[in-house]
């Protein structure tokens, strides 16, 4: 029993060590493809927000306005407001990038998607360095666990400074407002981030809000990737 269980164990040391190639395949990939793009806002929200519900038509407005401000536009290249962000983009020709994750039983990318922008992910990790690496901003919408772990990530990697300093955008007071009053009287209060971590994000309602932000953000074009 011991001999079986060393064998299996060293067949998974085994599987995990040519994995590392098809992660180094995914991280190329995407640098390759994702370099070339020019400045670029990152959109998250739910997956599950139907084409008829108003955070996604809003989503569509943001993304075009966005997109005729000259940035293009990353989403997760999937359903619902990843859908929406696209779509924005594309009815404004702008640059419509989707970075897809390979899912068992869902997640079938958009085709609101640039043709020669659409990457899939195996790993979700490199995806979010993705997300991270090449866009100047990130806007968020109304979401799930996903679109929690994508906002967090940034706002870690930015309190951090582990990255250049970029505008977070949560878009949806009502919805995010019990959240920032935990951050504020849980984290802060209990000393655990401090007060300037706070200004790291904006929470506003309107397309306008949104556009404001990030040209009183990038006055000047600095644009390069975050890390």
């Amino acid at each position: 029993m011991k001999e079986v269980r060393m064998k299996n164990w060293n067949e998974i040391k085994t599987n995990d060590s040519w994995s590392l190639f098809k992660i180094m395949s995914e991280f190329v990939n995407g640098y390759e493809k994702l370099s070339s793009i020019g400045p670029c806002i990152s959109i998250f929200g739910s997956a599950r927000t139907p084409s008829n519900h108003p955070n996604y038509k809003l989503t569509v407005e943001i993304a075009k306005a966005v997109s005729e401000s000259g940035y293009g536009i990353i989403s997760g290249g999937g359903p619902g407001i990843m859908e929406a962000a696209n779509k924005g983009a594309q009815e404004a020709n702008g640059v419509s990038v989707g970075l897809n994750i390979v899912l068992p039983f869902e997640q079938q990318s958009n085709p609101y998607i640039d043709k020669d922008k659409l990457i899939d992910f195996q790993y979700f990790f490199v995806r979010k360095v993705m997300f991270v690496k090449y866009a100047q901003g990130f806007i968020v919408m109304p979401g799930g666990v996903g679109t929690l772990d994508e906002l967090f990530e940034a706002f870690t990697l930015l309190q951090t400074s582990k990255v250049n300093k970029y505008p977070i955008i949560l878009v949806g007071v009502e919805y995010w407002n019990g959240l920032i009053e935990w951050i504020k009287n849980r984290l802060l209060k209990d000393h655990n981030i401090s007060p300037e971590d706070l200004d790291l994000i904006e929470v506003v309602d309107t397309k306008d809000q949104v556009i404001e932000c990030l040209n009183r953000f990038y006055i000047k074009d600095n644009f390069k990737p975050n890390f």
